[in-house]
């Protein structure tokens, strides 16, 4: 589990790319204290596994589902990635509740100064657009953010200076693929109100008795 509140911007030293996956040499300094082999860390909003690490790096493996989902295989060596370790127990909650399962990418549409901000516009495939919300939550390449308004095919969110300094969004140029991992609570909202095997839906009194209302 991950915040969406991004640590250090790293860097592909490496991808060895195969027929069956990939590994990634990330160079790193902040993430690597109290690194053990087996963590998880998510790499562009991507949950990964470290399988290597040393004093300038480490190393991690993704399978070719990861591959295809996420834009991990576009990066290039000296490509900067977002970079998170998984949350502790204990620690705050800064941003959002975010797996590290990204859903789908989206396709960088505009970018544009706001006042201070840096507005981005992102078209994203209508089977994640279903699942986001004006003013909800949603997380872009790892980082957690506010839905500042929808349209159809489109979203827009508003970056900070703080965020765009302390991630790989100051980057962001029109065309670009970012990860996007939607609010999973809209997600299992949609799964519980489906038919299920014996073409009954989810009690909806029995949410609404719960804290969700109709």
């Amino acid at each position: 589990m991950f915040t969406g509140l991004v640590e250090e911007v790293g860097k592909l030293m490496r991808a060895d790319v195969g027929v069956e996956g990939a590994r990634l040499h990330i160079g790193a300094v902040k993430v690597l204290a109290d690194m053990k082999l087996g963590d998880s860390i998510a790499i562009n909003g991507a949950c990964l596994t470290v399988v290597q690490q040393d004093a300038k790096g480490f190393a991690v493996e993704a399978v070719p589902e990861t591959m295809r989902r996420t834009n991990l295989g576009q990066l290039r060596s000296g490509s900067p990635v977002n970079l998170e370790r998984a949350l502790r127990a204990g620690d705050r909650l800064g941003g959002h509740f975010v797996a590290g399962h990204v859903d789908g990418t989206g396709t960088v549409d505009g970018v544009v100064k706001d006042g201070l901000a840096v507005v981005i516009t992102v078209h994203a495939p209508a089977s994640l657009m279903r699942y986001i919300a004006e003013k909800g939550s949603i997380c872009v390449d790892g980082v957690s953010l506010t839905v500042m308004d929808i349209l159809p095919t489109r979203f827009r969110v508003s970056i900070i200076p703080h965020t765009a300094s302390e991630t790989t969004l100051t980057r962001v140029r029109v065309g670009d693929t970012l990860n996007l991992e939607v609010d999973m609570l809209a997600k299992y909202m949609e799964q519980l109100l489906q038919p299920n095997r014996d073409g009954e839906t989810v009690n909806l009194d029995f949410l609404q008795r719960n804290g969700y209302s109709r």
